[in-house]
């Protein structure tokens, strides 16, 4: 793992609760698509979030969701404010993570995002685009309004342009001009299959979310050496 500088090159919210920051690092680096970096806060305080650039991209992008004022994200977005307003650098560590792309399987790909677990799909997806891998790919993103599903129109463009992509939006709740599913995501996906098990599984949310998740995915038969998710590195069972 390398400790790299990195000059904060912008910072866009997405909406109200979701910011896009665009890091410089000071020097190239080597991860896989579906890792991840932590900015350093402080000697003991490194905070981890998803890659949503491809490696071959020189920036690097993260999508972080920051809603409640005073909250761990949002500290981390004020300070990465302080240093693009004065100029200064942070410092993060990277790359890390078990969870990354296998490039090398021909398994069909299901991949799960919740929230902002978006970027993580996001890293893996334009990986296979570079690669003109077309390896086939279910993608399901659920949110729980419209309004929270922030890249939606990437998204759909991945859709129109490369027929190995399929991308279901999941919402909770949505108004009559909503084009995408309503449900839970995890029920949409035990409504969708029956079995699971000749999938890779890439899975990004929350630690409950993909503890759900896994629990619904094995009474679909999942196979578990194909089920990739950094959340199991720290769930048991």
């Amino acid at each position: 793992m390398n400790t790299l500088s990195c000059q904060v090159t912008r910072i866009t919210p997405f909406n109200d609760s979701v910011y896009q920051v665009v890091l410089t690092p000071s020097q190239p680096f080597e991860f896989k698509a579906g890792q991840y970096l932590s900015i350093i806060m402080g000697e003991k305080d490194k905070r981890p979030f998803s890659i949503a650039s491809a490696p071959h991209q020189t920036e690097i992008e993260l999508h972080i969701g920051a809603a409640v004022a005073e909250s761990y994200p949002m500290q981390v977005i004020e300070r990465l404010q302080s240093c693009l307003a004065n100029q200064e650098t942070i410092g993060i560590e990277a790359p890390a993570g078990n969870a990354f792309l296998r490039s090398e399987h021909t398994r069909p790909r299901l991949l799960i995002a919740g929230g902002t677990g978006f970027s993580y799909i996001k890293s893996m997806i334009e990986q296979q685009i570079e690669e003109r891998n077309d390896t086939p790919v279910t993608f399901y993103w659920g949110c729980r309004t419209t309004e929270a599903m922030y890249y939606h129109s990437i998204a759909q463009d991945w859709q129109q342009t490369y027929p190995w992509l399929t991308f279901i939006p999941v919402v909770e709740e949505a108004d009559e001009h909503w084009q995408g599913k309503q449900a839970n995501l995890l029920e949409q996906i035990k409504t969708d299959y029956t079995d699971v098990s000749d999938f890779d599984i890439y899975i990004a949310g929350r630690f409950d979310m993909a503890a759900a998740a896994r629990d619904m995915l094995r009474s679909l038969n999942v196979n578990e050496k194909h089920l990739y998710g950094d959340a199991y590195m720290f769930l048991k069972g």
